[in-house]
C-alpha cells in the first residue's frame, strides 16, 4: 500500500512541475516561455513589458525596468537600476551572459518581490538563459516571506523575470 500511494504522489509531484512548464503562444510577440495565470500582478506586469517592447524592441534594460516600476499596478515605492552579471538578489549562483540588465525592486520592503530584465547578445539563447534563471531562481530570497509567483518570459533578445506576490492587496 505505500509503494502504490508513494508512486501516486510522485506521479502526481511530477504531472504538476511538468503543469508549470507548459508553453503558450503569445500574439504580443512574447515566447511563451511559460504559462502566466490571468489576473495576478505577475501577468499584469508581463503584459506591460510586453506593450514597452512593442512600441521598441531596442529599449534599454533600464528604461523598461522604470516603465515596469510605472504600472499603477505596483502599490509602493520602488526603484530601478543597472545591474551587472554576477551574484543576484533572489538567485541561487551567480547569472551571467548578459550585456546588459536591470533590477527593479521595493526601496525598503518585506513584500516579496524583485525584477529584473537582460539584454542579452544577438546571437544567444534566450530560452536557455530564461531557463537557466527559473532553475536558479529562490523564491524565499526575502528572508520573511516568499514570492508566490515566478514570470519569465522573453521578447527576441530581452528576458523579463519577476518573482512576486500574485496580489499586492491584502
Amino acid at each position: 500500500m505505500k509503494k502504490i500511494l508513494s508512486f501516486l504522489l510522485a506521479f502526481a509531484m511530477m504531472f504538476s512541475l511538468a503543469a508549470c512548464q507548459t508553453s503558450s503562444g503569445s500574439k504580443s510577440g512574447l515566447a511563451g516561455f511559460m504559462t502566466v495565470e490571468e489576473d495576478t500582478l505577475g501577468k499584469t506586469l508581463l503584459d506591460d513589458f510586453s506593450a514597452q517592447m512593442d512600441k521598441d524592441a531596442s529599449a534599454s534594460a533600464l528604461s523598461l525596468a522604470e516603465g515596469i516600476m510605472d504600472n499603477d499596478a505596483i502599490a509602493f515605492m520602488g526603484s530601478a537600476m543597472e545591474i551587472e552579471p554576477g551574484y543576484l538578489s533572489g538567485f541561487q549562483s551567480e547569472i551571467t551572459g548578459f550585456n546588459e540588465g536591470a533590477i527593479f525592486a521595493p526601496m525598503i520592503s518585506t513584500i516579496p518581490f524583485i525584477g529584473y530584465i537582460f539584454v542579452l547578445d544577438e546571437s544567444a539563447d534566450a530560452n536557455a538563459f530564461a531557463s537557466n534563471l527559473q532553475d536558479q531562481c529562490d523564491p524565499r530570497w526575502n528572508i520573511c516571506t516568499e514570492a508566490e509567483q515566478t514570470v519569465i518570459d522573453y521578447y527576441g533578445n530581452t528576458v523579463f523575470f519577476l518573482m512576486c506576490p500574485k496580489s499586492l492587496e491584502s
